[in-house]
């Protein structure tokens, strides 16, 4: 079986307007052949949850940034070793506590010298004029788990991201901030939920689409990488030698990508024969 793993912001919904319309071809073609389509962001549970209503989804999802996997209970045909029953989900979590990623960001900010701020800092007007989010989703993505975006005010970048590395904690970088984590990542959330559906059927050939920093990892351990034209496209090409790179940015990029992909044979795929860079 074939499993699509895609970010959000910039990929399969435009970075400003949010809108998904473009890609709606793909997402149909996907319903049609039956590839669950699994969203991995650096959304929270929340904000996740109101995306799978939109575009009529119910597979499992990644939130922030690989801090925890959840799956609709039941969906697979056996019972999940080390979850956590919530809400109607199977939780997977690999996340540290948010209110532990808060206090590290403080103490590195002191440590550093280099003042920041983060989302447990900013109301819920702050980040709509920060993401251009429409309040009800702003709301929701304060309601943070496993991830604290920031910015930082300062010029000591640097040590302020080595005192985040020395306290045992990852930090990463989305189309908008940075982001502090525990020893999480989006990739070892994809491995976790591609262990499952091959265990569930057997021969699965895993389709992932991202457009950022923080999508490097995932690209790397999937079959076919699809990367979405973005600024930070050239660098995740040296991450990521292998991956299609799309002509265009946002969900025209992502549905042309995914329509093409869908078209070839997975041993295609594995060639890295789709004419999509440009």
């Amino acid at each position: 079986m074939r499993l699509l793993v895609s970010d959000l912001d910039g990929t399969l919904i435009d970075a400003r307007t949010y809108s998904f319309h473009q890609a709606q071809p793909a997402l149909t073609a996907l319903r049609e052949g039956g590839v669950p389509l699994i969203l991995c962001t650096s959304k929270t549970r929340a904000e996740v949850e109101l995306w799978r209503e939109r575009l009529e989804i119910n597979h499992p999802f990644i939130v922030e940034n690989g801090g925890a996997l959840y799956i609709p209970r039941g969906y697979f045909p056996f019972e999940i070793d080390t979850t956590v029953r919530r809400d109607g989900y199977d939780v997977i979590e690999f996340g540290a506590p948010y209110s532990e990623l808060v206090q590290c960001l403080r103490h590195a900010s002191e440590v550093a010298g280099c003042k920041v701020f983060g989302f447990s800092d900013m109301s819920v007007a702050e980040i709509c004029l920060r993401t251009f989010l429409p309040i009800r989703q702003a709301e929701f993505a304060k309601k943070r788990e496993y991830d604290e975006p920031f910015e930082m005010v300062g010029s000591n970048i640097g040590g302020l991201l080595a005192a985040i590395e020395a306290q045992g904690k990852r930090w990463t970088r989305g189309n908008r901030f940075y982001h502090i984590t525990g020893a999480n990542d989006k990739r070892l959330a994809v491995q976790c939920v591609t262990n499952l559906f091959r265990r569930a059927a057997g021969h699965v050939h895993v389709i992932g689409a991202g457009d950022g920093h923080n999508d490097a990892g995932f690209l790397k351990c999937v079959d076919t990488p699809v990367i979405v034209r973005s600024p930070f496209a050239v660098a995740l090409k040296v991450a990521v030698p292998k991956a299609l790179v799309t002509r265009v940015s946002g969900p025209p990029g992502w549905n042309e990508a995914i329509l093409s992909v869908l078209r070839q044979s997975p041993v295609a795929e594995a060639a890295g024969s789709l004419p999509l860079a440009g």
